[in-house]
């Protein structure tokens, strides 16, 4: 048995070794055969795709063929996932090619005549070259707003790494972007921004738009060598020809204006001295022609300590925020387990205490009635409004369903950041698939409620909240049409979505409500009265808005730590790559949430107010407020967004994401209510 068990447990540790994720499979690259040939199974191009520009400045993300750099030539557009579409990104073909192990000086690339815009508006009127004049006014805008380009090879990000003090008279560290800046700007009084201040010598032209037209890239790969692993699976050939596989790539800036080598009137290489000027242009009186040469150098350098596993780690590493954020989630953690238990054993202790009198065998004590029992006739009673509590519900069930799944997707590494857009892929697809869910528990409370406009709830249910979300997406998605960003969906991609949304999800809404009014409505363990009893006057505590305002506080205070680092994510384009901690504060979220509405549901009741409906909802719904509160602080804060446009999107997405986050909380306080009062009014003696 022992020998069947060890071989079982060898199988299962071979499979694993020879696993990867979708889309994480390494490519090992080998140089040129003797007759200067690619060796088969073994490449020697990598394909290098330039991504969106964007930038910490904006919201509005643009695409790299807006602006006047150079283009490849040919070669088909990769195809982006649902989840590159909807965050904007469009993979283009960079205009260069990278050999393995092949060292480039200086290859110019292309040269590109810009048109300067001049500061007198009303004499750019040439319309032959309108389109290069506004191509170089959003390049020099761009530059003003340092927005980054984004350049991935081997499914690996280009990094820009630079020197930076995190804390003052700290030490001075690596920080590395997965993008790097297309220039700087120098404004009145040599004032130097962002990048310009890498050399306060070079940038000091006022009122100057620098553009970095150099890039020197160096790539760090891991050469094969008799202990690898997957030396074993190449062909014969490759093994005689150098085989390794890429484990960094990091690029360096610079605005040259270099000297060109032409062959027949076309540049081929070109020389940078110490002593060569930078590229730069200003607006003068009228515009102006000017040429700009773009080029690029290459050097490989080889390394047996890193492993290919390993090659994302420099780049997380590198966070500024990561030894702080593993603190600051542990002592989250810490705290509400501590307050979530104290909870717990208050109320499970009150409630033994007050179930046992209640059942007293004593007649003359037990006519004597009060607390909770005293509003045991009306507990049940239907809530006004139910239809739109119901939808809200089953819509609820629906985003929390998508939320777990997801989380725990990411948890397996399925949502890695080397999986562009799969994260909100997953996400599009786990809501599409819980129509089901939704409708059925929508149709469940309704039915429970009393409620026979069962076509309503139904037609309701599949098509009110996604409707409204739906119509703020489009009216912002308009938004991004007019400034020509790239994150403007397509039309054939909202055709999609609506397909998804008609043929997928409303119909799996239907099946689920089918169910679900099919089965008998659920049966309550105590009768409701004819007449509603009086709900006595209530304290200050036990109102309404001061009940939910502090119910709020609670699930609040274990996700607000992580809001940081989410929101830096969203609007920073920083890696969010914990998502084992995030998936671990989303279970936290839901017990105190429970914990909470169930304490104060349970005070309101002692307090003879058996309107509990809307107020279990409620008090955990409201922690969306104090997330959007949270967000107003981020943006005044934390955030550089200039421009109209770009704060109307902020809050656009945002009111989206607090709408949704609203119905998840709420959806967890009213089940855990409901099971809370059914649970104790199941338990007492009621004539």
């Amino acid at each position: 048995m022992l020998l069947k068990a060890s071989l079982v447990f060898y199988c299962a540790i071979q499979i694993v070794q020879t696993f990867y994720l979708p889309g994480l499979a390494p490519n090992t690259y080998c140089d040129l055969d003797s007759d200067g040939n690619e060796i088969e199974g073994c490449a020697n191009v990598i394909k290098v795709y330039a991504n969106r520009l964007d930038s910490e400045k904006s919201v509005l993300p643009f695409d790299y063929r807006r602006f006047p750099f150079c283009e490849a030539k040919g070669g088909p557009r990769p195809t982006e996932n649902l989840g590159q579409v909807l965050f904007g990104e469009r993979l283009t073909p960079a205009p260069i090619s990278l050999e393995y192990r092949k060292q480039v000086a200086c290859n110019v690339i292309c040269e590109k005549e810009m048109i300067i815009p001049g500061s007198d508006k009303s004499k750019n009127t040439d319309k032959s070259k309108m389109a290069d004049l506004k191509s170089s006014q959003l390049l020099m805008r761009a530059i003003q707003l340092n927005y980054q380009q984004h350049w991935i090879a081997d499914n690996l990000p280009a990094v820009f790494c630079y020197k930076v003090q995190p804390i003052k008279n700290g030490p001075i560290v690596t920080h590395c972007d997965r993008s790097f800046p297309i220039g700087c700007y120098v404004a009145e009084k040599g004032e130097q921004r962002d990048f310009c201040n890498s050399d306060i010598g070079r940038y000091t032209e006022e009122k100057a738009f620098y553009l970095f037209n150099h890039l020197d890239i160096a790539i760090t790969y891991h050469p094969a060598s008799d202990k690898s692993e997957w030396l074993s699976t190449l062909p014969d050939g490759a093994k005689a020809r150098n085989p390794g596989r890429i484990i960094d790539i990091r690029v360096t800036v610079s605005s040259v204006d270099q000297t060109l080598k032409k062959v027949k009137d076309q540049p081929t290489t070109c020389e940078i001295y110490k002593e060569t000027p930078p590229q730069f242009f200003k607006r003068d009186k009228g515009p102006k022609t000017k040429t700009v040469a773009y080029s690029y150098s290459v050097s490989w350098v080889g390394n047996e300590t890193i492993k290919w596993s390993s090659r994302w780690d420099y780049i997380l590493n590198s966070l500024q925020e990561g030894e702080i954020q593993w603190f600051q989630i542990l002592n989250s953690l810490v705290i509400v387990i501590f307050m979530s238990g104290m909870i717990a054993m208050i109320l499970l202790r009150t409630l033994h205490r007050d179930i046992a009198r209640y059942n007293m065998e004593s007649v003359e004590d037990a006519q004597e009635e009060f607390g909770w029992k005293l509003v045991h006739g009306d507990v049940f009673r239907p809530p006004a409004k139910g239809m739109l509590l119901s939808v809200f519900l089953g819509n609820g069930v629906q985003l929390f369903f998508m939320t777990l799944i997801t989380l725990f997707f990411a948890c397996l590494g399925f949502l890695s950041p080397a999986n562009r857009g799969f994260l909100m892929t997953c996400a599009v697809v786990c809501y599409v698939l819980m129509g089901t869910p939704a409708g059925y528990s929508s149709a469940r409370i309704y039915k429970m409620f009393g409620g026979e406009k069962w076509k309503s709830n139904v037609l309701l249910t599949a098509f009110l909240v996604p409707g409204l979300v739906f119509g703020c997406f489009f009216l912002l998605n308009l938004v991004l049409w007019g400034e020509g960003s790239s994150a403007a969906m397509p039309f054939g991609t909202l055709v999609a979505i609506l397909a998804l949304w008609f043929c997928v999800s409303a119909p799996l809404t239907f099946i689920g409500a089918y169910f679900g009014f099919k089965r008998s409505p659920i049966e309550n363990p105590v009768r409701t009265n004819q007449i509603p009893r009086q709900v006595p006057p209530q304290s200050c505590y036990t109102r309404p808005l001061p009940g939910v305002l502090m119910g709020a506080i609670l699930p609040f205070g274990c996700i607000f730590l992580q809001l940081y680092f989410i929101l830096n994510s969203i609007w920073s384009h920083h890696v969010y790559y914990m998502f084992g901690f995030l998936f671990l504060v989303f279970i936290i979220l839901i017990i105190t949430c429970s914990e909470t509405a169930i304490l104060l549901c349970y005070f309101h009741l002692c307090a003879e107010d058996y309107n509990w409906w809307w107020r279990s909802f409620m008090t955990t719904g409201f922690t969306s407020v104090y997330l959007f509160l949270y967000s107003i602080h981020f943006f005044v804060t934390k955030m550089a967004i200039s421009g109209t446009a770009s704060t109307f999107l902020f809050f656009g997405y945002t009111v989206m994401m607090v709408f949704g986050f609203f119905l998840i909380t709420g959806c967890m306080g009213f089940f855990s209510c409901f099971w809370f009062v059914r649970k104790i009014y199941s338990v007492v003696k009621v004539d």
